[in-house]
Order: C-alpha cells, then sequence, then structure tokens
C-alpha cells in the first residue's frame, strides 16, 4: 500500500497561498478553486515507463507527420487511409495555415496524452491532446513543495526528479526559436490556467506577455519594452486558442489576439507553439485512425493501444453502437475536459432513443468506446483510504527529439464509483513517481 509523502492539509495551504488553482467559468461566473491535491503518490515502475515512454514518442512522431502531410500533400488522405470527412471538415482544421510549414516542421511541440490502466495491466490511450495541454506546472510544484517538506522520502529513494521540464521545454522554444526571444502569450488573469503560464514563464526564463505586449512590423514580431523600444521574439509559446491567435486570419472579434501574428508566422520569422491547426489531430474523430497513422507513417505496430472505439460514420460501427449503446460510452468529437461525454449505462429508455436517433443524424459528431474498467488508486480522505478512478496525463516535447517528461499529471475522480477526473468536473491530483531502474 502507498503512504502519503507528506501532510495532504499541509501542502494543498501552500498550493492556496501560492496562487496554484484553476479557473472555470460556470453560468457566465469566473469562479478560481483549488485543484485539490492528494499526498499518496502514483507509482510507475521503470519497466512500465519504458514502454510507456516508447509507445508515445511512436504516437507523437506519427501525429507531427500527419499534421506536416494533411497541411501540405494530403498522402494520407490520397491513400484512403483517413477520409476527407476527417479532415477537412474537422473544427479543428484551418485553411489559412494550409502550406505554411513550421520551424523545424514541428507542429505539436507540446503533446498531452491522456492514459489509463486497465486492471489487467494494460495501458489505452484516451486522448491526444495537441493545442494547448495544460497541467505540468501542478506535478512540478507538488513536487517542490513535497521535497521541502519530507526531503529525505526523495534522497533515499529511485524515483525520478522531475524538476527538467522546464529545461525540456525551454530547449524545445529555442530549438525552433527563429531570432529572438521567447515569451509565453497569455490571455491574461482570468484565463483558468494563468498560474500556469506564470509559472512556467518564470522558471523557463522566457517573459510572460499579453497580446499589447506584442506587435508586428515587416513580418517580425516584437515585444515592446519598457522604455518604448522594441525586442524581436523569435519563439511564442501561446496559451490561447488558435481562433483567438490573429483577429486579421480567425474572428475579427478577438480581443486577445496579436494582429499580424500569422504573417510573421507564414514568413517563417517567428514560431508558434503549438502550431495553429493542431486541433484538426486531436478531433476525437482522428483519434480513431491513430493506429493506423502509426503503420502509414512509420512501417511499426502501435505500442499503445487506444480504447476500443467506434465510428458511426461508418455503417457497420453505426450499427453497432445503436445495438449496445447502453454498454458504451459516447463522445463528442469536438469537446474537451470532460465535456460532451455521456455513459449509456445511465441513460433512460428514452434518452437511448434520443440518442440513438442523434447518432443517426449526425454521424461524424460522435465516437463510442467501450468503458474501460481502468485501476483506481488510493486517495486518502477524512482520514481514510478510499479507491478513486484515475488517469494519467503524459507530457512529450517535440523538438530536435522527441522527450516524454518523467513524471505526468494523475488526475483522479473525487466521486465514488466516477470515470470522469478532469479538474474542471471537480476531480483532483496526485504526484506521479516514475521509478528508476535498480
Amino acid at each position: 500500500m502507498n503512504t502519503p509523502v507528506a501532510d495532504a492539509r499541509e501542502i494543498n495551504e501552500l498550493l492556496a497561498r501560492y496562487g496554484v488553482k484553476f479557473g472555470i467559468y460556470k453560468h457566465g461566473t469566473f469562479k478560481e478553486q483549488l485543484f485539490p491535491f492528494d499526498a499518496i503518490p502514483r507509482i510507475i515502475t521503470a519497466e512500465d515507463f519504458a514502454d510507456i515512454e516508447k509507445g508515445l514518442v511512436q504516437r507523437v512522431d506519427a501525429l507531427n507527420m500527419f499534421l506536416r502531410d494533411i497541411y501540405s500533400e494530403g498522402k494520407i488522405i490520397r491513400d484512403g487511409i483517413v477520409p476527407e470527412d476527417f479532415v477537412y471538415i474537422s473544427k479543428g482544421y484551418l485553411a489559412p495555415c494550409a502550406g505554411v510549414m513550421p520551424p523545424k516542421g514541428v507542429y505539436s511541440h507540446i503533446s498531452g496524452i491522456d492514459l489509463v490502466q486497465a486492471k489487467d495491466g494494460t495501458w489505452y490511450i484516451l486522448e491526444d491532446n495537441l493545442r494547448i495541454p495544460s497541467g505540468a506546472s501542478y506535478p512540478l510544484i507538488a513536487r517542490e513543495l513535497c521535497r521541502m517538506t519530507s526531503p529525505d522520502v526523495f534522497e533515499n529513494s529511485r524515483i525520478a526528479d522531475n524538476r527538467n521540464y522546464a529545461s525540456l521545454l525551454r530547449s524545445t522554444m529555442d530549438c525552433v526559436n527563429c531570432g529572438g526571444i521567447n515569451v509565453i502569450l497569455t490571455p491574461g488573469r482570468y484565463n483558468a490556467a494563468y498560474f500556469e503560464h506564470s509559472y512556467l514563464a518564470e522558471k523557463t526564463g522566457a517573459v510572460l506577455v499579453q497580446n499589447t505586449d506584442l506587435f508586428v512590423e515587416d513580418n517580425i514580431l516584437y515585444m515592446k519594452d519598457y522604455r518604448g523600444g522594441k525586442t524581436r521574439v523569435g519563439a511564442v509559446y501561446r496559451r490561447i486558442s488558435d481562433e483567438y491567435l490573429d483577429p486579421l486570419t480567425f474572428l475579427p472579434e478577438s480581443l486577445i489576439g496579436v494582429p499580424h501574428i500569422m504573417d510573421a508566422y507564414r514568413a517563417g520569422n517567428v514560431a508558434i507553439i503549438n502550431a495553429p491547426g493542431n486541433g484538426v489531430a486531436d478531433d476525437k474523430g482522428i483519434y480513431y485512425f491513430v493506429p493506423k497513422m502509426i503503420k502509414y507513417y512509420l512501417g511499426e505496430e502501435p505500442i499503445l493501444k487506444n480504447a476500443p472505439t467506434y465510428l458511426p460514420f461508418y455503417e457497420e460501427d453505426r450499427k453497432y453502437v445503436l445495438d449496445n449503446l447502453e454498454k458504451l460510452v459516447v463522445k463528442d468529437v469536438s469537446e474537451a475536459g470532460g465535456y460532451g461525454v455521456v455513459f449509456g449505462r445511465d441513460m433512460t429508455k428514452e434518452q437511448l432513443s434520443d440518442w440513438r436517433k442523434l447518432i443517426t443524424e449526425q454521424s461524424r459528431r460522435f465516437i463510442a468506446q467501450e468503458v474501460i474498467d481502468f485501476i483506481d488508486l488510493e486517495v486518502a480522505e477524512n482520514g481514510e483510504t478510499v479507491m478513486r478512478k484515475a488517469d494519467l496525463r503524459a507530457f512529450v516535447l517535440s523538438g530536435d527529439k522527441t522527450r516524454v517528461w518523467a513524471s505526468g499529471l494523475t488526475r483522479f475522480s473525487r466521486q465514488a464509483d466516477s470515470f470522469v477526473v478532469n479538474s474542471s468536473q471537480g476531480g483532483g491530483f496526485k504526484d506521479t513517481w516514475v521509478l528508476l531502474p535498480e
């Protein structure tokens, strides 16, 4: 049995004091809340992590190849591996990015890949997050605080040191930097992940900026300095969604974007991390095809499995989904954060009938998956140890090569029997200990 590495109450008090919170908009109101920390760590063996690492490198490399392909030649579509319907009508596909090659051909510099471990020990990929995946800061600062309160635990153990995330992130930014400083572009104080933006800026030495700090001149991006001068920017780790990035290219009403930043990007004068248009690759409909991408681009069998998934777009899959809806989980392909997820087992007969009609009418909009009974982890609650479902968000960084951070964000449900672990849905988090080989 795992034991707490520190006093969770003390750590949560420190997290609150340091402003380690996330924000959510509910009913039009912004509310900040603590992301509750549980002090019983998740432990991943060196052998398990070696397999996870290989599988994640393989998967992210294939996804980067897919993005390069569909925004240029589109061979995978011509060869019939991925249907056009799952690319060009995806909400994540951005026509203004067609023909634009990002620096060094890297699209997804920071990938957040969500995994669960089934009770037989098999790891399954649940989701690929290639737009602006968040969450790395939470295990970073939690480990930092645990080191302060329980230093002996980390001095006398084989736990991989996770403090290298900042150096991995900085080297990723430096790798694609087009000449100039690195900045982290935040939409501001009221963004859900603002703590993370400021924390990562501090740790990497990048400058935290808002759109009003940046401007484009002659297709070069600059930051205004306090003396009224300008400093060239070579890489922007943007933490705003694609549609708000440049009001002259995407949504004209955006008040948080940088006019003409896409012109500087197209000219090859600045790297944007992650690249605009990545959303097409984490469309849940595209998820179905990732094992096929691995075989197509790399000529390899996938090391990590997808959850068993069905596309109602295909007649055979649609029939199976309609016949077995009560035991499946249905996901809206364009939703995130635990939204747009419904379990057939929780529906009434009337609701099942309504969903069958909706899936039939809008077959491209949904995927359905078998419910993986993934493992429960021990969680300390009110002086007792209880079991709760937990997933793992692994962080994969791509620059000159693809690297997997030997840590990750373990999220757990705070409700008994719930499979939804997202912070936006009330989940908590744990530190993730990756053990070093003996």
